[in-house]
Formats: structure tokens, sequence, C-alpha cells
């Protein structure tokens, strides 16, 4: 037998033995499936025991088409194999994400009634939940852990865009195996909640679906990997940059405190911003001047206060910065926006312009 490549192993080996459940479930033996990936009866006893994300594809790939359960064992009814291409074929016609992860999600109670999977938006936030309405059992963590995952994948590949999420959600205890939550999730876990779900940023929503009939023929032949792949390019990025740093402009100093807020490397957040044609220094800098323009326009701060709300330490460096974006310095252009305001006020009154002008022009000889 040919040796598996070496590759990073991470997936709990928790996730394998509720795979053999299955297999007893179907009173099916395992053993050549565990043999087919390299895993030992003393590896299998050993809850330390981790395996790649190679291994798990294979295994799980093996055991569906064995079984022909695509759901292995979760529900009380198989779903035969197939089962959640028909799904991805519902969806891969929606114009955009969100009606697509509504299909998804009504598609799957005609499968199953098991379990419910909903979609709930708000203006910044969506969230897809899982409701549980059987008895899960031994399978309940890899059932619900594989689902979201499976739903995530899809999304991202509907897309063609890396989707991250703000959190992952779950109604049970931690499991001994917590730390892996962060590398199959990439975000932050949370246990013992009132609802399974993860959480992603809802302006994905209405990115349009990039895939077809073709694509999605392709897609099949090789599905399991949308459950591990990390798509690369994130289609909103450059908007998540300019939100992040407007919302924490003291804690972007630097591409490294950036990227930590994104949950990203510094070095991953400078190749995908290069590949959406953008730079981080123009982000800063658009973001930098729009803030501040706000403020000297909106408020009577002080310019000192606004520099440090722009994100500089010193006020003699955002004026530098400053004259360069407009051309003025802060407290000429605050004057300027507080005339043209002036003008436009007094040309709705109907008041002549030569006679504005005038007025202003007395203002500034005193």
């Amino acid at each position: 037998m040919t040796s598996l490549p070496q590759i990073r192993a991470v997936t709990p080996i928790a996730f394998v033995k509720a795979i053999v459940l299955a297999y007893h479930k179907a009173d099916k033996d395992p053993i050549r499936v565990l043999e087919l990936v390299e895993i030992s009866p003393a590896k299998l006893a050993d809850p330390a025991t981790r395996i790649s994300a190679t291994q798990f594809e294979r295994i799980s790939a093996a055991a569906m088409r064995e079984l022909d359960d695509e759901a292995l064992g979760w529900f009380n009814r198989r779903l035969p194999w197939g089962s959640y291409g028909m799904l991805a074929r519902a969806s891969v016609s929606a114009p955009n994400l969100g009606v697509a992860l509504k299909r998804w999600c009504r598609h799957h109670g005609l499968l199953t009634d098991d379990i419910t999977l909903q979609v709930h938006t708000t203006t910044d936030n969506v969230r897809i939940s899982i409701t549980e309405n059987q008895n899960l059992g031994a399978v309940r963590e890899f059932c619900l852990v594989s689902v979201l995952r499976n739903i995530h994948g899809l999304a991202c590949w509907l897309i063609d865009s890396r989707i991250p999420l703000t959190g992952a959600r779950f109604t049970f205890d931690a499991p001994a195996h917590r730390a892996v939550y962060q590398v199959l999730f990439s975000a932050p876990a949370q246990f013992q909640s009132a609802q399974t779900a993860i959480e992603f940023d809802s302006s994905y929503l209405a990115l349009p679906v990039r895939r077809n009939e073709v694509a999605l023929q392709q897609m099949l032949q090789h599905a399991l990997p949308l459950t591990v792949l990390q798509y690369r390019r994130d289609r909103l990025l450059v908007q998540r940059v300019r939100q992040t740093l407007a919302a924490h402009p003291e804690q972007c100093h630097s591409a490294e405190d950036l990227a930590g807020l994104l949950n990203l490397s510094s070095r991953s957040l400078h190749r995908q911003l290069k590949e959406e044609g953008a730079s981080l220094q123009t982000l800063k800098d658009e973001v930098c001047q729009a803030t501040a323009s706000d403020l000297l326009l909106r408020t009577q701060r002080p310019i000192k206060q606004v520099a440090t709300s722009a994100g500089y330490q010193n006020e003699k460096s955002f004026t530098r910065a400053f004259r360069g974006w407009t051309g003025q310095s802060p407290t000429e252009f605050r004057h300027q926006g507080h005339i043209n305001r002036t003008y436009a006020k007094l040309s709705h009154l109907g008041v002549p312009t030569q006679a504005v002008q005038t007025c202003d022009q007395s203002e500034q000889r005193r």
C-alpha cells in the first residue's frame, strides 16, 4: 500500500470514531476504510491522535460510497450519494449568495427533518443556524461541525471568494480538542451557546454567484475539499480593510496590527490587497482623509483631537499629510467648508451670490 503524503495533522480522531459508528449502525466492518488511511486500532483508541486533511478526505469519501450515505450516519435515514450535490445544483442558479444559501437551507429540510437550517440576517451580520429536532447522540459534534463547514465551503465556492467567519457557536460542551476549532473555522469558537451557528459579514450575501453547471460538475467530482479549502481571494477585503481602519484607527498603526484584527497574517493581507489592485497605504490615506474631513466639517474639535481620531500621533504630521491630500491645511479646509455651507444656505433663501461673497470678504478683512 502506498503511504499517504505527510501533511500537517489537525483533524481529531473523534471524527473518525464517528465514521466508525456509522459503519456499526449499518452493520458493516470499518477495518478496510481504516487501513486505507493508515489508522491502526491503537491510533483510533488514542484521543490525542490527529489525522491530516488528506486522510480525512479519503476516509470520508470511501465511507460515503461504501455506506451510500453522505451524512455518515448522522440522521435517522440515509442521504444517498449525490444528495448534497442536488442541494448545490438547486443553489448554483441563484442570482446572489443570499438567495443561494436560503435555497440550500430550505432544500436540506426535504432531505431530513432531524435538523433545521436557517439564515438570519441583520444590517451588518448573517447567521446560519442549526436547530436539532432529534437527539443526534454520539455523532452530534461531528454532524453539526460537518454541516456548518459544508455550507460555509459551498458559500465560498459559489462566489469564488474567501468568506471570513466572525464567530462559530455550539450548544455542546467544549471538547478536549477544542483548540482545533480555530483551524476548522478560523474564527473564535464559543461553546455551551444557546444556538449552533456560524456568522459572517452580511455584505457577502449581495455578491453574485459565479459558478455554472459546468463548474458544478467539476466540483462534485472532488467536493469534499470544500470543507477544508481556504480561499486565498476575499472579494470584500478592500471594504473590510476600510471598515476596520475607520472603526479602530488607534489600533491600526502597522500592517501587523490591522492583519491581526482581520484574522490574517500581514503577508497574506499585502498579497490579497495586491490581487485586488489596492495597497494598504492608499487605503489608510483614504480612510484617514475621510475621517478627518468629516470631523473638520461636522464638529469644532481642536485640530489635535482630529489628528488623533484620524490615527495620527501628532498634529504636525497630520497637517502635513492633510495638505498633501487636499492642498489645504486642516484650518483652511474647515473655513472653506463653512463658507460653502453658508453659500448653499443663503442661496437657498434667495440671497444673491455676489452679496454673499461681499459679506465673506468683509469678514476676512476683520
